[in-house]
């Protein structure tokens, strides 16, 4: 499920109407510290909220990148062309992602991160969360990097302050989680004995029951 662009919008559209509320009648009380007071902290909160959407921004600007980047290494056996059609499925929802995103940081009238020519991937294959030397150890970073983003999403999405974007988020986290389960799946199609859904929650701290190691 996306942001549908209206609803950034009509977000913004309702900050907008709620400060000039506040100051107005404040003003009219004479109490002008409060109509300071109340658009400061309008404004702090689109700032909260413009800064965890540009971090998700950028989670769905290198989980694109990562999917276009891997693709081409995959091989032509049935294992790689499992893994080409999963990823391609995962990149196409990251896309559907990324513009409504961007669309609601506009709305907040912050600015988008930019997507980068490339991101660095080597702290997970240090680690040996995957690698792309081979269909199966990419199928486990995209893992990997799809766990981390569902993480990513529960912790920061929790923290934004106009409740449309935390339901929206939190649509996409469970998105995110889905990606993570549908890999595993893939595995368990291809003989791997293992749960496709290892744990009742996707979080830090059992972010190991979910990644699958070289």
């Amino acid at each position: 499920m996306t942001i549908p662009p209206h609803h950034s919008k009509t977000v913004s559209r309702r900050g907008v109407l709620v400060s000039g509320a506040f100051a107005g009648v404040a003003a009219a009380l004479g109490i002008p510290a409060l109509a300071t007071r109340a658009t400061a902290t309008l404004t702090n909160n689109k700032k909260n909220d413009i800064k965890i959407l540009n971090n998700a921004l950028y989670y769905e600007h290198q989980a694109i990148w990562a999917y276009s980047f891997a693709a081409p290494k995959l091989t032509n056996t049935d294992v790689g062309k499992a893994v080409l059609a999963l990823a391609l499925r995962n990149q196409a929802d990251h896309k559907q992602h990324r513009d409504p995103l961007a669309a609601a940081i506009k709305s907040l009238g912050g600015t988008p991160v930019m997507a980068e020519s490339s991101y660095d991937v080597s702290s997970y294959i240090k680690k040996k969360e995957g690698n792309v030397d081979s269909d199966v150890n990419i199928a486990k970073l995209a893992l990997a990097l799809e766990t981390d983003a569902a993480i990513a999403y529960t912790t920061e999405i929790a923290q934004l302050k106009t409740p449309a974007l935390i339901t929206a988020g939190a649509s996409i986290g469970s998105t995110e989680s889905a990606h993570a389960a549908a890999i595993r799946a893939t595995f368990k199609s291809l003989g791997v004995p293992l749960e496709i859904v290892p744990s009742s929650f996707v979080s830090a701290d059992n972010r190991s029951a979910w990644v699958l190691t070289v």
